[in-house]
């Protein structure tokens, strides 16, 4: 063959690696500029912000959830509470399909009643050790959630058709990797003012890390001390 033909073949070979080599740098950047979600409550005029890393199938995230619900409620007005999505697939082989669910539901408008209804199940599911029908024990929840959404006034069509999709799996990677750079490892985890605390499961216990918070942000001085000993599960 003649020297030309190599050249020819070396000039293609050059030009397929460069566009694979191009395409993988795009795939990589994609998967790492996945933006983490933002739901929050709250009017937050003392600038005071507590989030939550949790896992809809954690039974503890489950029992934290009314306290959480009751202390937002008291604080409405003064703190900023925000939800990031914390699978623990390892030990919950449901829990990412349920923050599916809960952005489906997100994009919809109704984040925040499906969030209230996967952690009111959580708590029917385990307080009655599985006795009861739940996204919990099941192979495929699917079908559950496609009638939770309907239950809110959403569509089930829709719903499940953003429930299948690349942009609500987006969604909870991105949180996951949020969650994985704070080297979170237990649910639920809580944060306040970027600083993680641990917290135990009393509206007590929340009230005297949000008074400090406040305090703090208000220049005064306080000298209530920070509750010590969360019931958190980890991934070991």
């Amino acid at each position: 063959m003649s020297k030309t033909f190599w050249i020819v073949i070396a000039v293609i070979v050059a030009v397929l690696i460069g566009v694979f080599a191009f395409t993988s740098s795009n795939g990589s950047n994609n998967s790492s500029s996945l933006t983490a979600t933002e739901h929050v409550e709250g009017e937050g005029k003392d600038g005071v912000t507590l989030v939550e890393y949790g896992d809809y199938q954690c039974p503890y995230c489950g029992e934290y959830f009314s306290t959480v619900k009751t202390v937002v409620s008291n604080y409405f007005d003064q703190i900023t509470f925000q939800f990031r999505n914390f699978p623990l697939t390892s030990l919950h082989p449901n829990a990412f399909a349920g923050a599916r669910a809960a952005e489906a539901a997100g994009l919809m408008g109704k984040f925040w009643p499906m969030h209230d209804l996967l952690y009111s199940q959580n708590q029917e599911y385990y307080n009655s050790n599985g006795s009861i029908s739940s996204w919990i024990g099941v192979t495929n929840p699917e079908p559950v959630f496609v009638s939770d959404a309907e239950s809110l006034g959403l569509s089930g069509t829709k719903f499940a058709s953003l429930y299948s999709s690349d942009q609500v799996n987006n969604l909870v990677l991105a949180d996951e990797n949020a969650g994985n750079a704070l080297n979170i490892d237990a649910t639920p985890t809580f944060f306040l003012d970027g600083k993680e605390v641990q917290v135990d499961d009393s509206v007590s216990a929340f009230d005297t890390l949000i008074n400090s918070a406040i305090a703090q942000k208000e220049g005064k001085t306080t000298s209530a001390t920070t509750s010590a000993g969360t019931t958190a599960q980890t991934k070991k």
